[in-house]
C-alpha cells in the first residue's frame, strides 16, 4: 500500500482528519494523503488527487454513490470505497 502525504503541520492532536466521503455538497478541502495501493493512487494522481491540492465535494448520483468531486479543474466521479481511502488535511 502506497501512502503518499504532503503535511506541513505536526500536530494532528487537536483535529482527526477526515475522509474525502466525509465532505458535505460545496464544502473544499486540501488532500493530504491517499492510502490505496499505488497502482490505484497512482491512477487517481495522474487524474488530480495530488496530495496538496483542493477537492471540492459535488453532486452525486440518486443513491449517493458515486459521487462527484472537482479537482484540478476536472469534475470526476468516486466511488465511497475509494473516497474513504482519500484523507484531508485536518
Amino acid at each position: 500500500m502506497l501512502q503518499l502525504s504532503f503535511n506541513k503541520r505536526s500536530d494532528r492532536r487537536t483535529v482527526p482528519p477526515r475522509q474525502l466521503a466525509e465532505l458535505q455538497e460545496g464544502e473544499r478541502a486540501v488532500l493530504e494523503r491517499l492510502e490505496l495501493p499505488e497502482d490505484v493512487a497512482r491512477r487517481l494522481m495522474e487524474m488530480g488527487f495530488v496530495p496538496g491540492n483542493t477537492m471540492t465535494a459535488a453532486r452525486s448520483a440518486p443513491g449517493g454513490d458515486p459521487r462527484v468531486f472537482r479537482v484540478d479543474g476536472s469534475e470526476i466521479a468516486l466511488r465511497h470505497e475509494t473516497a474513504v481511502h482519500l484523507i484531508l488535511r485536518p
